[in-house]
């Protein structure tokens, strides 16, 4: 028996508060840059997309990257594309967050451009920050053990919900 701590509704709704918060801290773009860190990263990143083209129409433009790295032992980060990163907003997006230790590794193909802002998203927060990375946007921060594990459980392009062991 999976203990749930977000079912597929409240995951869809905190997804799509999370898009408004994008939309009200970057007032003013033109366009995003979304980087979901691979696998279920990169489907909360399509959702977030899907949120902001929605609510912005064509106010503002998205486009959709993918991080690829080892999470349990980062070094080599590599990205879907290689795309021109100067003066452009990027939004890190990924399922949890416990140490900062993956959303740190996940910037540093950014850092050898100039970007206006990189910003992180992710839909669920633990406080065992070990790194100095604090998503500016989660949609759940909850307080576990160490030894307890945080699942994300995703179906296509759908986010299924989040459980506890």
């Amino acid at each position: 028996m999976k203990n749930y701590i977000l079912t597929q509704q409240v995951a869809e709704k905190k997804l799509r508060r999370m898009a408004y918060e994008i939309l009200e801290n970057n007032a003013g773009e033109q366009q995003l840059i979304l980087a979901g860190i691979r696998d279920n990263g990169s489907v909360i990143a399509r959702t977030i997309q899907q949120h902001l083209q929605e609510i912005a129409g064509d106010r503002l433009s998205t486009r959709l990257i993918s991080i690829s790295l080892d999470k349990k032992r980062p070094g080599s980060v590599t990205l879907s594309e290689s795309l021109p990163f100067d003066d452009q907003v990027i939004i890190i997006i990924d399922d949890v967050a416990m140490s900062g230790k993956t959303l740190l590794y996940a910037m540093k193909p950014f850092l050898d451009f100039h970007p206006r802002k990189i910003e992180s998203l992710v839909l669920v927060e633990r406080s065992h920050k070990a790194f100095p990375v604090q998503p500016d946007y989660m949609g759940l921060s909850l307080s576990t053990t160490l030894q307890e594990h945080i699942y994300v459980e995703v179906d296509g392009d759908t986010v299924k919900g989040a459980w506890l062991e």
